[in-house]
């Protein structure tokens, strides 16, 4: 059963149902590190998006520290996706940052089209080396990139 059908918009997941429903141990290691690392905790709110044929449609988690969105993160059975918006300042630091990332990320920021507003990345989480590029990429938007030797 897909994730927008198990809890519709009427009926809120428990932290629990989120966990259960994806099952993979790099969950609790992104909730863990967006916790410590920025003191932060998901807020969830409901999506009717209808794009990706209801893709990004259900329940998601909205990581945000002072007012600024971290990421969004989308709840898929085995795994998750993570939504970061990149601005247009940050598109240059983002290039730096590539250069030390997974072939996966960097295959996603390039067919990613860039706009005036910046990018919008989608991270399917279904290994380490993706969930590590997600925390930098985090790291950027909390104006935390540091630089890797």
């Amino acid at each position: 059963m897909e994730w927008d059908q198990r809890f519709n918009e009427d009926q809120q997941p428990l932290d629990q149902e989120v966990s259960t429903f994806i099952a993979n141990p790099l969950w609790e290691k992104l909730i863990n590190s967006l916790q410590t690392t920025y003191q932060v905790e998901p807020k969830l709110a409901y999506s009717s998006c209808s794009m990706g044929n209801g893709y990004w449609k259900g329940w998601n988690l909205k990581f945000k520290k002072g007012g600024k969105s971290l990421c969004t993160v989308y709840p898929k059975a085995g795994y998750f996706t993570v939504l970061i918006s990149l601005n247009s300042q940050e598109l240059a630091d983002a290039e730096v940052l590539l250069q030390f990332c997974d072939d996966y990320t960097k295959r996603l920021y390039q067919t990613v089209a860039a706009s005036k507003l910046g990018k919008a990345l989608s991270f399917e989480v279904t290994n380490e080396k993706i969930l590590q590029d997600v925390l930098a990429f985090a790291d950027l938007r909390a104006g935390m990139a540091k630089k890797k030797n």
